[in-house]
């Protein structure tokens, strides 16, 4: 199984960038799936997080700027991310938990992809 993601690059501050992430290569459901990112000399930290059902959590610093989304039938997940500053710059990873004829596979990564806001 694989998570493939995509969209980041350089945007100055206030601008927009969306990320997909969409996951492949076998056959199984996904409960949680989620944003996490890491900039330099920080531990990763969670930005996003959407269950199956929807249900949505986001970290403070984010709130009212970015809007997780999915779609389960493409196993994708999107991160849309508006007015970003310059502390959004990170590698940002998706995660998701994986489920296989019901029981847990495990917790899956993204290779991470670099979004950098300049000022």
């Amino acid at each position: 199984v694989q998570l493939v993601e995509s969209g980041g690059g350089l945007v100055q501050a206030g601008g927009s960038l969306r990320l997909s992430c969409a996951a492949s290569g076998g056959i199984f459901s996904i409960n949680t799936m989620g944003w996490y990112r890491q900039g330099p000399g920080m531990q990763r930290e969670l930005v996003a997080r959407i269950i199956s059902g929807g249900d949505t959590a986001y970290a403070d610093s984010v709130k009212g700027r970015f809007s997780i989304s999915r779609d389960n039938a493409k196993n994708t997940v999107y991160l849309q991310m508006n007015t970003l500053k310059t502390e959004d710059t990170a590698v940002y990873y998706c995660h998701a938990n994986l489920y296989v004829e019901g029981a847990y596979e495990g917790a899956y990564w993204g290779q991470g992809t670099q979004v950098t806001v300049s000022s």
